[in-house]
């Protein structure tokens, strides 16, 4: 297994906690590895080299970094984009985004705000009379920092296994809320916090009963044409504008004796995600999202502080809070704003600093499939995790803790 580190003059380059999972395995299905594009310029950070090894090491086929330190950009790939071929993984391909689309999401609703359309502390009941249980009790507020207490349609575990008995099965918004409101909410909304993609399947409904557009549409006009970002869209419901550059996402299970590999990237994710997590992207134009938004390009000032009002987090995702599709957190080396993405084949993450002059977007292009703990799972699990705080502390210039550096390598 080779890497390839390259550093790229920040005037050079134009723009462009636990997992949040879209799955409901929270471990959550031959080798992946091989050679990354080589580019002729000198490597890079050796320790992001290593974490790109330990990656491949732990299973992933693909691992692909972009960092921006506010003064250059290191892109570290490593491994295959598509293990039939071979095809290497280059560090710009698409790749799906996951609950990254969150925040793409709740930027629309505060346009909408900002626009006097939409009001953040009004019940949901009064956009969509009739659609959600108690909506007139869950206002936009807490549907979009998760304090609505509806239950996330991705636990319930038939649904999951619908999604592998009948892969490409696409299915309704309102058959995701089917099997949500089957279930009693897990709380009294406002009372506490819960992960639920059932909220963002909800606020792409409100969207589109506003706009009268859908999110495909609301994020082509509205983020990626101004934004100038020609490779990132909503999958509708299949990823289709894809081209040569486009990196393959697995399902990974390690109960057998040998890791078995689901190549993934033919299932409609529109079909199961929708504005929970159904977006393309490249890791350079992700970045340019989130820089955009955090130094205020996207939204009012306003707005982003509203967006960035927290609640806390439970103690098992670790130090930081949820805002309104976003995420601060209190990294080993510093707070970072941000948010996660698990599809079933991929595994994202990006932040970037609260003024949004530096980012970091990473993706392994796997995930795990196992519903049951295992050694590969867990050790998948923790090398994921390590090589996200480990991109996090390159790009804000900090060395990286050694614990940190002992669970990368297995300790």
């Amino acid at each position: 297994m080779t890497t390839d580190t390259v550093n790229v003059p920040k005037t050079m380059h134009a723009l462009r906690g636990p997992a949040l999972v879209l799955t409901a395995v929270v471990a959550l299905t031959g080798s992946g590895a091989g050679a990354a594009v080589a580019a002729g310029r000198p490597a890079g950070s050796p320790v992001m080299r290593e974490a790109a090894r330990q990656v491949l090491n732990a299973g992933a086929p693909g691992y692909m970094a972009r960092i921006d330190d506010s003064r250059r950009i290191a892109v570290t790939a490593a491994g295959v984009a598509d293990r039939r071929t071979g095809r290497p993984l280059t560090g710009r391909d698409q790749f799906e985004i996951g609950s990254n689309t969150k925040t793409f999401t709740a930027v629309l609703a505060l346009q909408l705000v900002d626009r006097g359309q939409l009001e953040l502390d009004a019940p949901i009941g009064r956009y969509l009379p009739g659609v959600v249980p108690n909506g007139n009790g869950i206002t936009v507020r807490m549907l979009l920092n998760h304090t609505s207490g509806l239950f996330g349609y991705t636990a319930d575990p038939d649904f999951i296994a619908g999604i592998l008995r009948d892969p490409h099965h696409v299915h309704t918004e309102q058959e995701l809320l089917d099997v949500a409101f089957r279930h009693e909410p897990l709380f009294a909304p406002g009372t506490s916090w819960s992960y639920s993609n059932t909220n963002y399947i909800v606020i792409g409904a409100l969207l589109r009963k506003i706009t009268g557009k859908g999110l495909a549409d609301l994020v082509q006009q509205r983020i990626a044409a101004p934004l100038g970002l020609r490779h990132t869209y909503v999958a509708d419901p299949r990823a289709t504008g894809t081209g040569r550059g486009y990196a393959h996402g697995y399902s990974i299970s390690f109960a057998g004796p040998q890791p078995v590999y689901t190549d993934v990237s033919t299932w409609p994710l529109g079909g199961f995600a929708g504005a929970a997590g159904a977006i393309i992207s490249t890791p350079g134009e992700l970045s340019h999202f989130f820089s955009s938004l955090l130094s205020g390009k996207l939204i009012s000032a306003r707005q982003l502080r509203q967006m960035k009002t927290t609640v806390p987090l439970p103690e098992d995702w670790g130090k930081g809070g949820y805002g309104l599709g976003l995420m601060r957190v209190d990294s080993p080396c510093g707070t970072v704003w941000g948010h996660g993405g698990d599809t079933l084949g991929h595994h994202s993450t990006a932040v970037t600093t609260a003024d949004g002059r530096r980012s970091a977007v990473t993706d392994v292009t796997a995930n795990l499939g196992d519903t049951t703990p295992n050694g590969g799972a867990i050790r998948f699990r923790q090398v994921a995790s390590a090589a996200e705080t480990v991109a996090t502390c390159q790009m804000l210039g900090e060395p990286v803790p050694s614990e940190v550096l002992d669970a990368l390598n297995g300790g």
